[in-house]
């Protein structure tokens, strides 16, 4: 497993963001200090000596088609300040 970096935020598009200092690849696992599947890797934009990441969170699927958007923004939020890993096999 390799350290990405702490969940800073919730992005308008329900992804959860993360600041790197190495750019990871596009469509890797992320997992928790639990090593719990968090989700995937969609995004890598900004300074490339310090990546912003964009993840899919696992679950969000599921909840994005729940009514109750709030509850769907508190699950996304609960990763905030977070650890997240790159799982690697």
């Amino acid at each position: 497993m390799r350290r990405l970096g702490n969940v800073l935020h919730v992005s308008t598009r329900g992804s959860l963001i993360i600041r790197c200092e190495k750019t990871p690849p596009i469509g890797g696992k992320v997992v928790n200090k639990k090593v719990e599947p968090v989700g995937k890797i969609i995004d890598v934009f900004g300074p490339v000596n310090s990546p912003y990441v964009a993840i899919r969170a696992k679950h969000s699927d599921k909840i994005k088609h729940d009514k109750d958007e709030d509850a769907r923004r508190a699950y996304l939020e609960s990763y905030i300040g977070q650890v997240m890993y790159l799982y690697k096999k």
